[in-house]
């Protein structure tokens, strides 16, 4: 039996497991990874010590292992190894070297039966290449092959089943002692998304937070203290991911009788806490409601970008040459957009970071909630403007044309006129936010407008134009460029 063999024939027949004593930690990043946290008891004789422990996850980042005494008294470890192989019949071939076991035959126009053989070798290969033939021998004969599907009896309990870290550890003396134990792990993911109903008229929101936890580590976590770590944490990733996430459960858990998440800063980050002890299972998803407000002030807003720009198009000219080409900007965009804004203020009801997440807005059509449209947000403080875009107004149009360009080479100057027609097919009043990009260079000025504007940015102006019912608007303006 080969070194690795004998480590792991030893690992389930007789070496001091290590005990697990108090409620696992977990801290999930929604980067598809976690910091997991065990207590074990550990009783040591004076000398070197063998210990196991069964509890480990199957995506467990071997060199990320932290097992250290927290009263300060250290552990002079000389040695780790982690296991984590595919059960398959190989490797329970190999962990019967040298035993006895039954193999059921079939075959063809004879009774079923069984036969009785004892595993010379396995042909177990642990770096999982291609292994050897099996040696099998029956009634003092050798065969390379096996006589029929093997039946184990059983190992006693599941843990050869479970990943597995081991440990050689020197200790001065006997003693009993907690350890903690850390590691980084795969397989663990938690989202955020909000669900926002607004009424049949009015711009008041309802909006309700989830947390959504993923656990496809390989292993299940009892009663344990969950928390949540927002921002963007840097972590080196394998070149290919490790494994192939898929949902395959899901799992209610909603505490209404006291706020179910709190959140503190935490370095550059936010941290949140369940506040209750959570059961997450491997292959599971469950939800806890995080955040739930009412009254949320709000404004629903439309904008007119008018101009369409492939940029992929554009991408091997220079500057010189986009700004002087007559084409560039000419294209024409006709869909008004429809944004909601509101303020993540406490005055507004809200007033706490907001992770990145999904929001999808609903609204009251009197009886019944209708979805109205959704996108996404980025990881939010407290009091900052939230601006989503939902999606595209049907009775509202917006045409947008060049009517003049000019370009003077000699004298480095551009002149380009554009007249942008919106229309109002609606029934009640709106305003339009009718935004232009001075895209030619960064040194304009309007010369020449039908109506006021607001500068926006360096290259972003703004003009706010309000339409009554079935009302048409045209505006025109003229920008002047030097370079």
């Amino acid at each position: 039996m080969n070194p690795s063999m004998r480590l792991l024939a030893s690992l389930l027949f007789g070496l001091l497991p290590a005990t697990l004593l108090a409620a696992p930690g977990l801290t999930i990043y929604n980067q598809n990874f976690a910091v997991v946290r065990d207590q074990i008891s550990l009783d040591l004789k004076a000398g070197e010590n063998e210990v196991t422990f069964d509890g480990a996850t199957m995506h467990l980042e071997p060199d990320s292992v932290i097992l250290r005494d927290p009263s300060g008294t250290p552990l002079q470890i000389l040695e780790q190894n982690y296991r984590n192989d595919p059960v398959t019949q190989e490797l329970l071939l190999s962990l019967f070297e040298g035993k006895e076991i039954d193999f059921f035959v079939r075959e063809i126009n004879k009774p079923d039966r069984t036969l009785r053989g004892k595993i010379i070798r396995s042909g177990y290969n642990p770096q999982g290449g291609q292994g050897g033939q099996p040696i099998i021998e029956i009634d003092g004969k050798i065969q390379f092959s096996l006589p029929g599907q093997p039946i184990f009896p059983s190992l006693g309990d599941d843990t050869i089943l479970k990943p597995r870290l081991s440990w050689k550890i020197l200790a001065a003396k006997e003693e009993k002692t907690e350890a903690e134990l850390g590691y980084i792990t795969g397989g663990m993911s938690w989202q955020a998304s909000y669900n926002i109903v607004a009424p049949e008229k009015g711009n008041l929101l309802d909006i309700v937070g989830w947390i959504t936890m993923d656990n496809q580590s390989g292993r299940d976590f009892e009663n344990a203290q969950i928390k949540l770590m927002a921002g963007d944490v840097n972590k080196i990733e394998p070149q290919e991911s490790r494994s192939n996430l898929r949902l395959r459960s899901a799992a209610m858990s909603i505490d209404q009788a006291a706020p179910a998440v709190t959140e503190k800063s935490f370095d550059e980050y936010h941290l949140y806490t369940l506040e209750r002890a959570t059961t997450l299972r491997d292959r599971e998803t469950k939800q806890v409601e995080f955040i739930r407000a009412s009254g949320v002030k709000s404004e629903l807003i439309y904008v007119y970008d008018g101009a369409l720009i492939d940029w992929n198009r554009w991408r091997g000219y220079d500057v010189n040459s986009r700004r002087t080409n007559e084409e560039f900007g000419s294209q024409s965009n006709s869909k008004v957009a429809v944004m909601r804004e509101f303020k993540n203020t406490k005055e507004n009801g809200l007033g706490i970071p907001l992770p990145k997440g999904r929001l999808r807005f609903y609204r009251s059509n009197g009886s019944q909630l209708e979805f109205t449209g959704e996108n996404e947000i980025d990881h939010t403080p407290a009091n900052e403007l939230i601006k989503v875009h939902t999606g595209d107004a049907f009775d509202l149009v917006g045409e947008r044309k060049r009517t003049n360009f000019k370009v003077d080479n000699s004298n480095n100057w551009a002149d380009e006129s554009f007249e942008i027609q919106i229309r109002n097919r609606k029934k009640e009043p709106v305003t339009i936010r009718v935004v232009e990009h001075l895209y030619r260079w960064n040194n304009w000025e309007i010369t020449e407008k039908s109506e006021t504007y607001l500068k926006l940015n360096s290259d972003e102006i703004e003009f706010r134009v309000e339409l009554k019912p079935d009302e048409e608007r045209t505006l025109t303006y003229t920008v002047h460029y030097s370079w």
